[in-house]
């Protein structure tokens, strides 16, 4: 008798289990609604940058992918970039570092958004972040000189193999995501080569050194490679290290919503062939060898123009960093010299002939002359401008819009601002605003006011391409 109670019980705790566990599913999905309902939606990546109001990429200082040449910021990544930003509708910001390593930091630490650079798609990267479409693809190679003189019959002292290492040193660019590719070269060469990682240098400035005999052996990119290789004939790539490869930008693993957004611009410019049209700019481009021999290539050296000692000097005294005032000289003249607009107006600083004579400009005036004019004509903005407008990274805004437009509509356009709420010691959406976005049907302005101040779009476009392009000159010159 007690052994069939025993069942009975059993039963009846059986049947409880169903409406327990239905109860634990209930709540498990009432927690699930809530924690999606609760979820901040600026934590997701591609709405934390519209909220942001900017795409931070990070990326290297490359000799095909970014880079300044004679003044123009250029380069493979850095178009994609620009198209990329110009998808989402949004204004670019760049961090740049050779050590690809620290990019990865950066965006671990949510210091950026996306890594953009030829990244190795790698089993033990997917581990790291999510990795883009395919935006190329390549294989690495061994960059190495060839031998001087004349060689003997079958004389050839060109590594082809692991084996023909002895002792060597190879150093090659910082960069976590290749080390998966040469660790499994190094597994093949063993104790016969040594491996250097360089942090400071990128992969074009290791090419160089290889090519001067500083280092014998260097590791790259096979299209970075036979590219550079028409700069520096004396050098050899190849010899293979890997198989092909593809290559593609990186987020982490949390920025979803930002990878689609990614892959559908890669998908888009694919179609259109914008994407092997940049490539072929770069990697393909008959020109581009002779950048390196130029002293104006950003990855050979430190200057932006031949005028850089007196602009380093003039930019002192406005107390601006001269890679801005370098920014400036060359929006108006492209550091060429003799250019007259079809305003008259002339020099390397574009000055129109009576604020010209006004500040000891003319005709025949030298470049030193030129630029010191204008820079007079800076310190005079600024002295009209009024104190209350106390953030120097706000008067270099006023400033440059004055340059360009006339201080009469700037002050014109701050009155413009008090007199409809917005904050007049500001640029941005404030005083730029009356200035660069009204029309005849802004609505934030009365329709019988609007004929008093004339719209002039113009001075905000000079203004932000003067900035962007500081920003890149900050990357790739130093102070």
């Amino acid at each position: 008798m007690q052994r069939w109670k025993n069942i009975r019980i059993r039963k009846r705790h059986r049947w409880l289990l169903i409406p327990l566990l239905l109860i634990v599913i209930g709540l498990a999905g009432i927690r699930q609604f809530y924690y999606l309902k609760d979820e901040d939606p600026a934590k997701d990546a591609f709405l934390k940058i519209r909220e942001r109001g900017y795409l931070v990429a990070l990326t290297d200082k490359n000799s095909l992918d970014y880079f300044i040449y004679r003044g123009e910021p250029m380069g493979f990544q850095l178009n994609l970039l620009r198209s990329f930003a110009g998808y989402l509708n949004v204004p670019l910001k760049i961090i740049a570092t050779n050590d690809i390593s620290k990019l990865y930091y950066y965006l671990d630490m949510d210091v950026g958004d996306v890594i953009a650079c030829n990244l190795p798609v790698t089993r033990e990267g997917k581990r790291m972040v999510h990795f883009s479409q395919t935006l190329v693809g390549t294989r690495l190679v061994l960059v190495q000189r060839k031998s001087s003189g004349r060689k003997k019959p079958g004389e050839d002292k060109l590594v082809r193999s692991p084996s023909d290492f002895s002792g060597d040193t190879l150093y090659v660019q910082r960069n976590l995501f290749l080390r998966p590719l040469m660790a499994r070269f190094l597994s093949r060469a063993g104790r016969n080569l040594t491996l250097i990682e360089e942090p400071e240098k990128n992969a074009a400035q290791l090419i160089c050194m290889v090519s001067e005999g500083k280092i014998d052996y260097t590791v790259c990119d096979e299209n970075l490679a036979m590219m550079i290789k028409r700069a520096y004939p004396n050098l050899d790539a190849g010899y293979t290290l890997s198989g092909f490869y593809d290559q593609g930008w990186a987020v982490i693993h949390a920025s979803d919503s930002l990878l689609m957004k990614i892959n559908q611009w890669i998908t888009g410019i694919k179609k259109t062939r914008e994407l092997k049209q940049t490539y072929l700019t770069y990697f393909d481009s008959p020109g581009v060898p002779n950048y390196f021999r130029n002293d104006l290539f950003s990855v050979n050296g430190k200057k932006l123009s031949p005028f850089d000692d007196v602009i380093r000097k003039l930019s002192k005294n406005i107390s601006w960093d001269w890679r801005l005032l370098a920014s400036l000289v060359y929006e108006e003249s492209n550091f060429h010299l003799g250019v007259v607009s079809s305003r008259n107006a002339s020099g390397l600083m574009q000055l129109m002939p009576e604020t010209a004579s006004k500040f000891g400009m003319d005709s025949i005036s030298t470049p030193a002359q030129q630029l010191s004019a204008g820079v007079k004509f800076l310190k005079w903005i600024d002295d009209q401008l009024s104190t209350e407008i106390q953030d120097p990274r706000e008067r270099i805004n006023f400033i440059l819009a004055a340059y360009n437009v006339g201080l009469g509509k700037v002050l014109s356009a701050r009155e413009r601002a008090i007199k409809y709420g917005k904050d007049p010691n500001k640029w941005n959406g404030n005083a730029g605003y009356y200035l660069t976005r009204r029309s005849l049907k802004d609505p934030n302005l009365p329709a019988d006011s609007v004929t008093d101040l004339a719209a002039d779009g113009g001075a905000g476009r000079f203004v932000e391409d003067i900035l962007e392009r500081y920003q890149h000159y900050r990357n790739n010159i130093p102070e």
